[in-house]
């Protein structure tokens, strides 16, 4: 397992851009808990990358391109998520990461949100399909970085098993520990930030 740099991932699903009042509230929940851990926020790409899924339905995309395109919605996503998180920051690799969590503590640490395009790009971890998500490509990042815990916040009255991409439980870590949470349900998100 490598060195724990956060302790927690959370992927904040780009459904939730349907639903802003929801997505206040989860943000408003990431931020108080971010006062107490170190935790890393990758978005979903949400209508970002269905605009790629469109594109490649209409004109037929290499699985490269779509793959790459998908992952720069998920960068545009995080632009818009670190716009509306207090003390948010963009960072794009492992540096940066560590750079935002180690700089300070409790309430003024600054909370990382990660554009991950730089990063997978250069490591190229995954599969080329539209089988891998943000769900697993948040999997991998919570094993890089060596953390206990992956929130996934899903959509409002989320339910059923086909919550995560198909490879999800392929990539996700032996040692990382998700939790699926709809935002809905906040009661249960505050529980599943505070471990």
């Amino acid at each position: 397992m490598p060195r724990s740099i956060v302790q927690l991932v959370v992927k904040i699903g780009g459904g939730l851009l349907a639903h802003a009042a929801h997505l206040d509230a989860a943000l408003a929940c990431v931020a108080a808990a971010a006062a107490d851990r170190r935790l890393l926020v990758v978005p979903g790409g949400g209508p970002f990358t269905e605009a790629v899924r469109n594109v490649d339905r209409q004109i037929g995309l290499s699985d490269d391109t779509a793959h790459w395109m998908a992952v720069l919605g998920m960068d545009q996503n995080a632009h818009l998520l670190a716009s509306r998180l207090p003390r948010a920051m963009i960072v794009d690799d492992r540096a940066g990461i560590i750079s935002a969590v180690a700089a300070t503590a409790g309430a003024s640490r600054r909370i990382p949100v990660l554009a991950p395009y730089r990063w997978l790009h250069e490591a190229d971890p995954l599969r080329h399909t539209w089988d891998i998500t943000s769900d697993s490509i948040s999997a991998w990042i919570a094993g890089q970085l060596g953390a206990e815990r992956l929130v996934l916040i899903k959509p409002p009255a989320a339910s059923g098993p086909a919550l995560v991409d198909v490879q999800f439980t392929r990539v996700l870590p032996a040692h990382v520990t998700p939790a699926i949470v709809p935002v809905d349900q906040i009661e249960t998100l505050k529980s599943a930030l505070a471990g």
